[in-house]
């Protein structure tokens, strides 16, 4: 399915759907830690992929989000030509209760 440019929907997992190997794995890449800590400060839907200060290009940046929509921390949907993105936490957490508020913690590093 795309939308009415040259890209596909992004597909989701839903967390309910994600082991939590694949959670731990997709939390223990730093650029992927990175994303997932910004997006934990920043309001729903005002992040696009590019207003991330993230040391990739652009196709490993893809990559990177793909592992975090599969493990079911991140949505994102197309607002124009902006692809924009949110933290499933409530989602999250409901399945992995305080995961997050380790990993987020100043201290997890």
């Amino acid at each position: 399915m795309t939308t009415g440019s040259h890209r596909a929907v992004p597909e989701h997992t839903h967390p309910d759907d994600v082991p939590v190997l694949a959670a731990l794995a997709a939390l223990a890449d730093p650029v992927r830690l990175t994303l997932v800590r910004e997006l934990a400060g920043s309001t729903e839907w005002s992040r696009s992929c590019g207003s991330f200060d993230v040391p990739v290009g652009k196709a490993a940046l893809s990559h990177h989000f793909a592992v975090l929509r599969a493990a079911g921390l991140v949505e994102q949907r197309d607002e124009g030509p902006r692809r924009v993105n949110r933290l499933r936490r409530a989602e999250f957490d409901a399945r992995f209760p305080g995961l997050l508020d380790v990993v987020l913690r100043d201290d997890a590093s």
